[in-house]
């Protein structure tokens, strides 16, 4: 029974570390979903230029874009005309960092991961880019004698795709919003319209999108903190045997940055080196199998695997880097572990549990609103069925 309580106490410890920097991290990656257009990614992506290829990793990094959400945009990106090694690169940096990923780091794991974290993402988004210019695009330019930016046609004679029509709504209202019979009906409105849209899509959406395995690696990162023995993960020590582990079970989980981040504090409280909690931290959000079937389905076996490649071999050089730089110049002070969680100030306190509660009542509210349309859907069918 008190395993039971420390593992609540550790849960709610964790969840109130998050809650005002998660809420901080949604309201910006809101803002910045009205303002960076479709038509703004297709522009910069087009070719497979180093320019092109280093826009899509810059473009794609702070973008509020989970390793779920990453994939009909990338796939929409592509049909668009978008090349592949620029679109590989917009699917690694836009998964693995964020501005909500960066602010939860921040609470969560120090300064130090959320510095690392973005440079490491664009890094290695480029890197793989560059991976896949050198060694699928050229290839294939030299084999087929064209260009290999051949699918974006072909998507004009097949059927409307998941992300057409997901992007459809918002170029509807833009051009609904420039014509002449609506534009001073509208023009009026459009500062508080734009408001709520960010809100909505903020506490919405993007909240939906990782509430789940938000909520699965906080309490993870509870039980680990909890039950995990501080040696069981560091039995593989702090070489290329622990961080390849690492990278293994972050590629097929299916876990964006921001829920990645409350599993990263457990496997560090657990005794893990900090190069190979960012390992995790980067070959998870940015693998997982429905990313990986996109890719083979879309550009070939050979993209899939320059891909992979890229990934692990990235993570783990940052993860050496990491470690190297920690030791050398004692970096050890900017990076949060277990014990430092939840030491405030009693005014900061009261933030702190008032973000909590304005978190766990957005979360509720989805929660709510899932099992009405749930319970609605089931008395639909049963209407029919009769």
């Amino acid at each position: 029974m008190s395993d039971i309580i420390l593992l609540g106490q550790n849960f709610l410890a964790l969840f109130m570390e998050s809650a005002p920097w998660l809420l901080l991290g949604l309201l910006v990656a809101g803002v910045m979903h009205e303002l960076v257009p479709v038509s703004f990614l297709e522009k910069h992506m087009g070719s497979a230029s180093f320019g092109s290829i280093s826009k899509a990793a810059i473009i794609g990094a702070p973008l509020p874009l989970c390793s779920c959400g990453v994939i009909p945009a990338a796939l929409g990106l592509r049909r668009s005309g978008a090349s592949k090694s620029s679109t590989i690169s917009f699917l690694v940096s836009t998964p693995e960092t964020g501005v909500d990923s960066v602010s939860v780091s921040y609470a969560l794991l120090g300064p130090l991961y959320a510095i690392v974290r973005p440079v490491a993402a664009v890094v290695s988004a480029i890197y793989a880019g560059l991976m896949v210019r050198f060694f699928a695009e050229r290839y294939e330019f030299s084999e087929q004698n064209h260009p290999v930016s051949k699918v974006a046609p072909s998507s004009c004679c097949s059927t409307k795709s998941e992300p057409e029509i997901a992007n459809k709504p918002e170029a509807d209202t833009q051009c609904c919003g420039s014509e002449s019979s609506h534009q001073h009906e509208h023009k009026a409105s459009r500062s508080g319209s734009k408001t709520a849209k960010v809100l909505s899509y903020a506490s919405g959406k993007l909240l939906e999108d990782i509430v789940v395995w938000l909520l699965i690696g906080l309490a993870l990162a509870a039980a680990i903190k909890t039950w995990v023995p501080t040696d069981f993960l560091t039995q593989w020590g702090d070489g290329v045997v622990a961080m390849l582990v690492m990278a293994l079970i972050g590629i097929p989980m299916y876990i964006c940055a921001t829920a990645s981040t409350p599993l990263a504090v457990g496997f560090l409280a657990a005794g893990l080196s900090p190069g190979a909690v960012l390992v995790f931290l980067m070959a998870g959000p940015a693998t997982n199998v429905s990313t990986m079937g996109m890719i083979k389905q879309e550009m070939g076996s050979r993209t899939l695997l320059l891909y992979l490649f890229s990934v692990i071999s990235a993570s783990i050089g940052f993860g050496y880097a990491l470690n190297y730089f920690v030791s050398s110049f004692n970096l050890s002070s900017m990076i949060k572990t277990a014990s430092h969680v939840h030491e405030h100030g009693a005014g900061i306190q009261v933030i702190y549990g008032l973000c909590t509660i304005l978190l766990a009542g957005l979360m509720l509210r989805l929660g709510v609103k899932k099992l009405q349309q749930s319970r609605h859907n089931h008395e639909q069918h049963s209407t029919c069925c009769e």
